[in-house]
Order: C-alpha cells, then sequence, then structure tokens
C-alpha cells in the first residue's frame, strides 16, 4: 500500500464489483489488480483502475481495499432522528453524484420528500438528462433509505421539470465547488 498526492494505491485483496463512471455499466475488477482510491464519499470509493477508468465501489466491498467499511456505509443509530423524515434526509445527504463531490441535498436535486405510513416517495433529478449514472444513483438512494426503521417502500421519481442548473445549489454547495 502507498500514498501519492492524497490518494491510495491498493492492491485488490479479492474481486470485487465496480460500476464505471460515467457511463453506469458494471464491470468485476479481479483480485491483484492495483487501483488508485481518489476519493470516499457517501460510503462509495472512487478508484482509478490501472487502464485509466473510473469506477466507483460500494464500501460494503472496503475489504477488497483493504479498507474499513466507511461510516456513511455502516447503519446510524436511528434514535437520534426526531422523525423518519429527519432520518430520510439524513441519508439523503449520503448520497453522491459520481461525478460531483457534493451531496445531492446541497446540488439541489431533490426537489421533494413525502412520507405515508410507510411509504416514501422522493421527487428528484439528475444534472443531466440521460446521465449515464442515473439508475445507480437512484438504487443507491433506494438501499440507503429502505435501511431506515418503519420505511417498507421507496419510490423515486425523476424529473426534469424544471432543469436541474447550478442555480439549484446551496451556498455551501457553491463554496466548496469554487463557485463563489
Amino acid at each position: 500500500m502507498h500514498m501519492y498526492g492524497g490518494g491510495l494505491n491498493v492492491q485488490l485483496t479479492r474481486d470485487c464489483k465496480a460500476i464505471q463512471i460515467p457511463n453506469g455499466e458494471t464491470m468485476t475488477l479481479e483480485q491483484g489488480h492495483e487501483v488508485y482510491i481518489t476519493q470516499v464519499l457517501g460510503g462509495m470509493f472512487t478508484v482509478e483502475t490501472e487502464w485509466g477508468y473510473l469506477v466507483r465501489i460500494d464500501g460494503q466491498d472496503a475489504d477488497a481495499l483493504g479498507q474499513e467499511i466507511p461510516k456513511e456505509r455502516q447503519k446510524p443509530d436511528w434514535s437520534q432522528f426526531a422523525s423518519l423524515e429527519d432520518a430520510a434526509w439524513s441519508q439523503l445527504k449520503t448520497c453522491y453524484d459520481p461525478e460531483i463531490p457534493v451531496n445531492i441535498v446541497e446540488l439541489g436535486l431533490v426537489y421533494k420528500l413525502e412520507i405515508v405510513g410507510h411509504d416514501l416517495r422522493v421527487q428528484m433529478t439528475l444534472t443531466a438528462p440521460g446521465c449515464g449514472m442515473g439508475e445507480v444513483l437512484k438504487t443507491d438512494i433506494e438501499t440507503k433509505l429502505l435501511d431506515i426503521p418503519g420505511i417498507e417502500s421507496v419510490t423515486i421519481d425523476l424529473t426534469f421539470d424544471p432543469p436541474w442548473s447550478s442555480e439549484m445549489m446551496s451556498d455551501a454547495a457553491r463554496l466548496q465547488l469554487g463557485m463563489m
């Protein structure tokens, strides 16, 4: 294991599933291949493969990278939340567009969150229609929201009306991306 420029070169200790960025295609990285961890956000690892691909590896596969499961992929203490809605917003803040290091809430991608009984509905958009990572992001959101005790189903409605623009980002997101 070697550190370079804030990232980390590691050799995979076992085969693991990865998702190519930005097209969203699934691939298997084989044991023994060297990858460079570029970032860890929302409990997901972004790594560069030895072939130059950027891919995302789920934090649950941290052992393949010789790492610990990131805290965002561990179950939180649900008793700390005053309501299901608070828990849902907290979980949404652990979801990231794989190409932008800001969570989807701060990016302004989530338009509405509604809980009816045990069902949770999220209305959201993507930074661009046809984004190859859209289905990957939806699956990540659904998985994290279904972890909340009391939530039995999650529906994610994608809309492009209104279309997303950088004006929808929070001031914190704009500051983080150097837009302020």
